[in-house]
C-alpha cells in the first residue's frame, strides 16, 4: 500500500508537469524483500532486496520509470540503470508507535524490560545505548502487519518506524514519540522517494529530472557517499543526520557495535553554494552514487560527495572498519 501511495504522488506530480502525457502505473510487484517475512532483513543478505524485480521490468522495457524509497537502493547501481530524480524529502526522522495501552508514554517512561520491535540493526544499535531498561526484538513486514500486529498482540510495548512512512500512509497521529538526531540518527536517505530509470533513456530522464529537488539531492548524494566509502549496508549499524543552511551542508554520520555500546560519530561541513552553470555536454550525465542531476550545480554535487568520503574516511582512521566487521560477523551468527 505505501508503495503505491509513494508511486501515485510521483506520477501525480508529473501529470502536474506534463498534462499532455498519459502515465500508466503497470505492474505491483512483490519483491524478494516483500516474500521474505520470517527473516530479519539483516541476515537476508541480498544487496538489491527491494529492487531486484522492478530493475529486471525496467531493463526489459516493460517499465520506463521505477519509484522507490531511496533508502532501499544499493549506492552502487547495476550497470544500465540511475536516479533520474530524487524528490523532495519528507521528514526523516524515526518515530515511536505505542501500543495503545501505551498511549501518551515516551520510551523512558516505559516500564522495565518492555519490548520495541524494529527490523533494523541502526535503530537497535543507538536505543539500546539511550534506553537500557528497554528490550529490542526483529519485527518484519509491511507497514499495516507491523501496526497489526502492534496493535492486536501484546508482544511490543512499541515499535520505530520511519515517520515519512506513516505520513505517507495518513497514520501521523499514530506517531507517539518522535525522535530527535539527538536520540538516534537516521537511515541514509530515509524519507527521500527516488525515481529510477534506465540510464540511457534521455527522453525519460530529461522528463523526470525536473521532480529533482536540489537540497535533498545534496544532503542525500553525501549521506549515499558517506555509507559507500563505509560499504556499509542493512547488515552493520550505519547512521547520518544532514543539514543544508546558508549554502552550507552539515553531515553527521556514526557507526555503532550492535549493542551500540562501542560507536564513533564525527560531523563535517562544506560548502555546496555554487551557480548553476551550463554544462553541456559530456559531463551532463555524470552519476554521482548512482543519482544522475542534471539541473543541480555539478560542483555543488561533487562537494557533496566528498563530504560524504571524507567523513567516512575520518571515522575509518579512528577505527570504524574494526566496529564494522564486528558488527557483521556478531550479526552473521545471530
Amino acid at each position: 500500500q505505501l508503495a503505491r501511495i509513494q508511486t501515485d504522488s510521483v506520477v501525480e506530480m508529473l501529470r502536474e508537469l506534463y498534462p499532455d502525457l498519459h502515465f500508466e502505473i503497470a505492474v505491483a510487484m512483490s519483491t524478494t524483500g516483500d516474500k521474505i517475512l520470517d527473516t530479519a532483513l539483516s541476515k537476508i543478505g541480498e544487496k538489491s532486496l527491494f529492487t531486484k524485480e522492478l530493475e529486471n521490468a525496467l531493463e526489459r522495457n516493460e517499465v520506463d520509470l521505477v519509484v522507490h524509497s531511496l533508502k532501499d537502493l544499493p549506492t552502487s547501481l547495476p550497470p544500465g540503470f540511475t536516479i533520474g530524480a530524487v524528490c523532495k524529502r519528507e521528514n526523516p526522522l524515526d518515530a515511536v508507535v505505542f501500543h495503545p495501552k501505551n498511549c501518551g508514554k515516551t520510551l523512558s517512561l516505559l516500564p522495565e524490560k518492555s519490548v520495541i520491535g524494529t527490523s533494523s540493526l541502526r535503530r537497535a544499535a543507538q536505543l539500546k545505548k539511550k534506553f537500557p531498561h528497554l528490550e529490542f526484538r526483529d519485527i518484519r513486514g509491511n507497514l499495516n502487519t507491523r501496526l497489526k500486529k502492534l496493535d492486536e498482540k501484546e508482544d511490543f510495548s512499541a515499535i520505530i518506524l520511519a515517520a515519512a512512512g506513516l505520513r505517507r500512509m495518513g497514520w501521523e497521529n499514530r506517531i507517539g514519540q518522535l525522535l530527535s538526531p539527538e536520540d538516534c540518527l537516521y537511515a541514509v536517505g530515509q524519507g527521500a522517494l527516488a525515481v529510477e530509470v534506465r540510464a540511457k533513456d534521455q527522453e525519460t530522464l530529461n522528463m523526470v529530472s525536473a521532480l529533482h529537488d536540489a537540497d535533498t539531492v545534496l544532503r542525500c548524494i553525501a549521506e549515499r557517499a558517506f555509507m559507500k566509502r563505509l560499504e556499509g549496508g542493512c547488515s552493520v549499524p550505519v547512521a547520518v543526520n544532514t543539514v543544508l543552511k546558508d549554502g552550507q551542508l552539515y553531515l553527521t554520520g556514526a557507526v555503532y557495535s550492535l549493542d551500540g555500546s562501542d560507536s564513533l560519530k564525527e560531523t563535517m561541513q562544506t560548502s555546496v553554494h555554487y551557480p548553476q552553470q551550463n554544462e553541456d555536454g559530456p559531463n551532463d550525465d555524470v552519476q554521482r552514487v548512482g543519482i544522475t542531476a542534471k539541473n543541480v550545480p555539478g560542483q555543488a554535487q561533487e562537494a557533496a560527495e566528498n563530504l560524504g568520503v571524507e567523513l567516512a574516511s575520518l571515522l575509518l582512521s579512528k577505527g570504524a572498519k574494526h566496529i564494522l566487521s564486528v558488527a557483521r560477523q556478531l550479526n552473521d551468527a545471530r
